[in-house]
């Protein structure tokens, strides 16, 4: 079984969902299967905020916390940038680098 170190960076993280995959099996699904899931997570990261506005939502549908479906997101991030060989935290930085020197109004 895997454990993530304390106060893990988000290399950290990204290695955890590589090995996380391995060992669950998960590894060689297709990269259309995480996009697809990661957008069946955001649309229950809506549901659960629905829910913690007190918005109605289907009273017979699941629903989980607003902190589990961004968790599922991270995982899913990570599982779709590992495909790519993207480190994260560079991708990041490199995306606010441009940010900054972009007029907002």
């Amino acid at each position: 079984m895997l454990n993530l170190k304390g106060k893990p960076t988000l290399k950290d993280i990204q290695e955890y969902v590589k090995e996380l995959e391995k060992e669950r099996g998960f590894s060689d699904d297709p990269t259309i299967q995480k996009c697809l899931l990661l957008g069946e997570e955001i649309g229950e990261l809506f549901k659960a905020i629905r829910k913690s506005e007190k918005m109605k939502i289907d009273k017979n549908s699941e629903h989980t916390s607003i902190e589990e479906e961004l968790a599922d997101i991270i995982i899913y991030l990570c599982s779709i940038a590992n495909r790519y060989d993207i480190d994260l935290e560079d991708a990041f930085r490199e995306k606010e680098e441009v940010n900054k020197k972009r007029k907002w109004s």
